[in-house]
């Protein structure tokens, strides 16, 4: 196992135990995250917030990983993030959605790159679309 698994393993164990400072210390001060949702987030301590208010949202959410790449300093895993939403979620807009109750797994796939053991960009994929259905945020198509 390379220095860049090892990076994006501890980033997933902070992650499942809600460890704000472990996960904030996965990440180089001047890294950079592109998400679905919040687009792109730069810097450590934005990064870590970015997480701490999807806690919020869900706080019994987790990483379940199916599977891990790596080739020199580029990791992926690829797995889902599965939860309850019991907080209010928080949109890009800078709105929030109230919290659902329901439960929501979701596939994601997370690219990150390690640089001097940090991470130094990270590309987060998941189906806003997948989560929000799942959460009954979507209106009902009608069959015809």
């Amino acid at each position: 196992m390379g220095q860049a698994r090892e990076v994006m393993d501890r980033l997933m164990t902070a992650m499942n135990v809600k460890d704000r400072e472990a996960l904030a210390g996965c990440y180089a001060p001047d890294a950079v995250i592109q998400t679905p949702d919040q687009g792109e987030v730069s810097g450590r301590d934005a990064i870590a917030n970015y997480f701490v208010h999807f806690w919020e949202a869900m706080p019994d959410v987790r990483y379940e990983q199916l599977a891990h790449h790596e080739a020199g300093n580029v990791v992926i895993v690829e797995g889902f993030v599965a939860g309850t939403n019991t907080g209010p979620l928080s949109l890009p807009t800078g709105g929030t959605l109230p919290a659902t109750g329901r439960q929501a797994r979701v596939r994601s796939c997370d690219v990150a790159k390690v640089e001097a053991g940090l991470i130094s960009t990270h590309h987060a994929y998941f189906d806003q679309l997948e989560l929000l259905g799942q959460l009954g945020l979507l209106p009902e198509l009608s069959k015809q």
